[in-house]
């Protein structure tokens, strides 16, 4: 074989090869995508970790009824889940207390050419919690601020899942402070929301603020052992007539008498009918929308009917 034959020879086997390993990429893509439906395969999804038990039991309830699907959430600060959606490939799936603003759906747009999809889900609340032992079950926005900028004194510590970038903290500065500073000498961070309930179980001065689904469900055992050692405080409806300080009930969610609530909202970053939009539909629809109710949240996509009744109405016969 000549010199030019044997080149020509070795250039088409690396052709060859070259299109063999191409190939073979592509068909290795589709297959990993085709395991990828609405119904099967895996999903990485941050979780915003205020929010750990409802999403705990709508994961439960998904894998259940879609046994080839694996749903895998990391629960998280907020500031990371944002970060998470925005900077990690793997995470096709955020839950957490806001949507996107518009510079970050302009980042998207210039980074990956599409919009990711974001919208409320439920009504969530912030519970204050204080020691079964107290007596102050009483607030006020108002003494709220007043305390969390030091104006009350320093006997009673506020009790916050962490100082920095969780979204208690953010709803705090946002819908309380609206612009005034924390006194940090009264304001104390422990390592997530399990930690508030056990930090103010076990200080009679400690008022914690904690996402209601830690502690708002009368069906979760676990939830109203917790409650034998605290106890949930009222808090001040400024255009209640009948009824001015209310508890974090789904009653009080859902008609926004109790003040402190908030959005439970998917930031789903998926441009294609995978895992991550088959686990949405789930959250969306009938199923998951009746598992918040049964949360005791406040269901957004989904209406139900409130009415007023007696507890001791005869039903007809």
């Amino acid at each position: 074989m000549n010199k030019w034959n044997k080149k020509n020879s070795i250039a088409s086997w690396g052709c060859l090869l070259i299109l063999f390993i191409g190939m073979t990429q592509c068909n290795s893509k589709k297959q990993a995508q085709a395991t990828d439906t609405l119904t099967s395969g895996v999903l990485h999804i941050s979780v915003d970790e205020s929010y750990q038990p409802i999403m705990e039991e709508q994961i439960k309830v998904f894998e259940g009824a879609y046994p080839d699907a694996k749903i895998i959430a990391h629960y998280k600060s907020e500031s990371a889940c944002l970060n998470d959606i925005l900077t990690d490939s793997l995470t096709k799936m955020v839950i957490v207390t806001r949507g996107l603003t518009r510079k970050e759906e302009d980042y998207f747009k210039q980074s990956v050419n599409y919009f990711p999809r974001w919208d409320e889900l439920a009504t969530d609340a912030i519970a204050i919690v204080v020691n079964k032992n107290s007596t102050d079950t009483i607030f006020t926005l108002q003494r709220l601020q007043q305390q969390l900028t030091g104006l009350m004194g320093k006997k009673q510590q506020i009790i916050f899942d962490g100082l920095n970038a969780t979204s208690t903290v953010r709803f705090a500065i946002d819908s309380i402070l609206k612009g005034s500073k924390f006194d940090t000498s009264v304001v104390r961070a422990v390592k997530n929301s399990q930690g508030v309930l056990d930090y103010v179980a076990a200080n009679e001065n400690a008022i914690g603020l904690v996402g209601i689904s830690w502690i708002g469900n009368p069906e979760d055992s676990a939830q109203v052992k917790m409650l034998q050692k605290l106890k949930m405080v009222y808090v001040k409806c400024d255009y209640c007539s009948d009824s001015p300080y209310v508890k974090p009930t789904q009653y009080g969610i859902m008609t926004k008498r109790y003040p402190l609530i908030r959005g439970l909202y998917y930031i789903l970053r998926e441009n294609y009918s995978g895992l991550g939009s088959g686990f949405l539909n789930f959250l969306q629809y009938e199923r998951g929308q009746l598992i918040f109710r049964r949360a005791y949240l406040g269901p957004s996509k989904i209406g139900f009917g409130i009415r007023n009744v007696q507890i001791n109405e005869k039903l007809p016969k």
